[in-house]
């Protein structure tokens, strides 16, 4: 019985947050918790109570199932644009690149652009993960290099409507799309480094040789085109900005899970300890201290040079500045 007593609160408990994030009035979610814990109070027979507990439940369960996430909405303007690529052989050409330009956090140009880049081309790819607070939490970007190209980054994110803000226990709910960004870094991580505040950021380099680099630049642009296609909803813990990239492998070259990869902000842990992460021979300690990049970036400023400058000294980093040509960068509004 106490296991029952236990589910059912859960159940509950649940279901009071469905309707609540995702129902038609916070009222109503209220209305139908107290009109459940009357049946629990007042109707006599166990089998009566569970079998009207379990019938108020599907349906509430069958209702939030048939909610769909919409590539349509009055999106903020930094995630108004969907990014898509065309594919042509080597050639990829990655539409809707934000580059945005800041004043401040919240006041800024919002730019899309037009990146062509090619497979063979790319020689590296680095991490940059982000905490704004607790340690145990953090959000990962991926940056690939180029030897012919600027960097282009991929975050995946909860996409906002005017006026909504990030709600960790809505999050668990459906209110906000899934979305995948691609980006300068001098937009991505500067925003980050620069404009937010107490919001730290570790720039590492993968131990991926350009092969693998390829394979998992691939599996961005066909979650990007899949995504533009087929909307999905964001999960704080099922499709969130880490799950997400683990999901992109196919499913026989995924890496054994690890509670590191929920709790994501011991995720550059998790990394070293598999080998994952360029050391140069140095401790976790001493590799986290070293890849602190907010000082650089701040620096830097708003430099061309931004994407070399915050890898001077970096372990396993040598800067190279790559050609930047007129066909590599092409403003699309």
């Amino acid at each position: 019985m106490a296991v029952v007593a236990v589910v059912i609160v859960i159940a509950l408990a649940w279901a009071y947050g469905a309707l609540h994030f995702d129902g038609p009035s916070k009222a109503l979610a209220m209305v139908q918790v107290v009109a459940i814990l009357a049946v629990f109070i007042f109707v006599k027979r166990w089998c009566r109570k569970l079998s009207i507990f379990g019938l108020w439940f599907a349906i509430v369960l069958a209702w939030w199932l048939s909610l769909k996430p919409t590539n349509v909405g009055d999106w903020q303007d930094d995630v108004a644009q969907l990014p898509w690529a065309e594919v042509d052989g080597d050639e990829v050409i990655l539409h809707n690149v934000r580059n945005c330009e800041y004043r401040t956090e919240s006041n800024y140009t919002a730019r899309w652009e037009d990146r062509t880049v090619r497979l063979s081309k790319i020689t590296h790819v680095d991490m940059a993960i982000c905490y704004w607070g607790s340690p145990w939490m953090a959000h990962p970007i991926l940056s690939f290099q180029f030897e012919d190209a600027p960097p282009l980054c991929f975050s995946i994110e909860t996409r906002y409507k005017v006026g909504q803000s990030y709600s960790a226990i809505g999050g668990l709910y459906r209110q906000f799309e899934l979305v995948y960004i691609a980006a300068d870094e001098r937009d991505i991580i500067r925003v980050r480094t620069n404009y937010r505040k107490n919001e730290d950021v570790y720039l590492f380099r993968l131990t991926a040789g350009p092969a693998e680099c390829r394979e998992r630049f691939r599996e961005y642009v066909r979650s990007i085109n899949a995504l533009r296609d087929h909307p999905r909803w964001y999960n704080a813990i099922t499709t969130n900005c880490t799950t997400a990239i683990r999901h992109q492998h196919p499913a026989a070259e995924r890496s054994r899970w690890d509670w590191r990869m929920l709790v994501n902000g011991k995720g550059d842990e998790l990394m070293y300890e598999r080998h994952n992460l360029v050391t140069d021979g140095l401790s976790f300690t001493e590799l986290k201290q070293r890849a602190l990049i907010n000082p650089t970036a701040k620096a830097a400023g708003d430099s061309p040079d931004f994407s070399a400058l915050i890898r001077a000294g970096r372990p396993g980093m040598e800067v190279v500045k790559p050609a930047e040509t007129d066909s590599a960068v092409k403003p699309d509004r």
